[in-house]
C-alpha cells in the first residue's frame, strides 16, 4: 500500500489532483480493528476545468501512462485497487479539508477524520455502512461535539439516532 499512497501523493504534487484523503474501509481501519475490504477508496478535490465540469479523466489518463490498468470500477495502483471519488457534496468536501495527516510506513498520507468517516456512513446508508457503523461506534474513540456538529450541519442528526439506537 505504500507505494500506492507515494503515487497518490504524486498525483497531488502535479496537480493531476488537488487533495486527496483515505475514506471508506481501509480509512475505517486507521481507527480500529480491520476487516476484510477490497479496495483503497480515495476521496478527491479535482481541479476545476474551465467549463466547471468535475471528470476523473484526468487521473485515469495519468494512471494509465504510468502502466495501470483498470480493475471494474478501480485502477490498479502498484498491484492496489483504488476508486477514485469525487468530494461531490459538502460533507464529502469538509471531510477532504478536515482530513488528518498521518503516517503509513514512511509516507505522509491523509485519513479522513473518524466523524466524517461515520457521518459518510450514516449518510451513504447501505446495509454494509450500517454494519461497519455498528463497530465503528464501539471500537473508535470519537470526539463527540465534533461529530455532533457535524451530523447537524449535514442533516444526519435523526437518521444518526435511529442507527444507534439500534447498535
Amino acid at each position: 500500500m505504500e507505494a500506492t499512497l507515494q503515487v497518490l501523493n504524486e498525483l497531488e504534487c502535479e496537480g493531476v489532483i488537488s487533495r486527496y484523503a483515505i475514506g471508506g474501509a481501509v480509512g475505517a481501519i486507521f481507527y480500529m480493528e480491520p476487516f476484510l475490504t477490497f479496495d483503497l477508496d480515495v476521496f478527491v478535490l479535482l481541479p476545476q476545468t474551465s467549463g466547471g465540469l468535475l471528470t476523473l479523466a484526468p487521473i485515469y489518463e495519468s494512471l494509465k501512462r504510468r502502466g495501470c490498468e483498470e480493475e471494474g470500477e478501480c485502477l490498479l495502483v502498484e498491484g492496489m485497487p483504488v476508486q477514485f471519488l469525487p468530494a461531490y457534496n459538502p460533507l464529502l468536501e469538509e471531510a477532504l479539508t478536515e482530513a488528518r495527516e498521518t503516517r503509513y510506513a514512511e509516507t505522509v498520507t491523509r485519513v479522513l477524520r473518524p466523524e466524517h468517516l461515520a457521518a459518510i456512513m450514516i449518510q451513504t446508508g447501505r446495509d454494509k455502512d450500517r454494519q461497519r457503523f455498528a463497530a465503528f461506534m464501539q471500537q473508535v474513540e470519537l470526539d463527540a461535539d465534533y461529530l455532533r456538529e457535524a451530523l447537524e450541519r449535514h442533516q444526519l442528526t435523526e437518521r444518526f439516532n435511529k442507527w444507534k439506537s439500534t447498535t
